[in-house]
């Protein structure tokens, strides 16, 4: 006889993938959490290319089309920057910190709707400047996003 996928509940149900918690908290659906990791690192991977030169000019675009246009970061300091901000603050820094390298750990999705995802991840920063921060990162799902997922706030904090 072959198993369930999932043990019965005392009542005696199955519960579905979409519904069963995740190991990390009760009640949080783990659909969306391996896009939200994806996005996350994918997303440094272009930050860091533009930090540290490698990547052209051009890239600033595509980091910018990651976002929302009315996307705001909260910095590790407290500032919040709307995007035209957060570009301008970018845009100048291309090459400046040649030997940057950014891991990222701990993506986990903590709530998720229809058209929202909210996920926590911590980045870790190695060369000039190796602070450490946490983050809490809300996506708009888009389909035409990177890995359906739009850029729409992001709060830092140093760890």
């Amino acid at each position: 006889m072959e198993k369930p996928a999932h043990p019965p509940t005392p009542e005696g149900h199955h519960p579905t993938p979409t519904t069963h918690p995740t190991s990390r908290e009760e009640g949080v659906s783990a659909v969306g959490e391996v896009e939200c990791r994806a996005e996350v690192v994918r997303h440094h991977r272009v930050i860091e290319a533009w930090l540290t030169g490698r990547a052209p000019r051009t890239e600033l675009d595509v980091f910018a089309a990651a976002h929302t246009p009315d996307f705001a970061y909260t910095t590790p300091d407290g500032q919040t920057l709307p995007l035209p901000h957060l570009l301008a603050m970018i845009e100048p820094a291309h090459g400046a910190a040649p030997s940057l390298s950014i891991e990222i750990h701990d993506v986990r999705v903590v709530a998720g709707a229809d058209t929202v995802v909210v996920a926590t991840y911590d980045e870790h920063h190695h060369g000039r400047d190796p602070r450490d921060r946490r983050a809490t990162v809300v996506f708009v799902r888009d389909a035409t996003a990177p890995h359906g997922l739009r850029w729409r706030h992001l709060h830092e904090t140093w760890i």
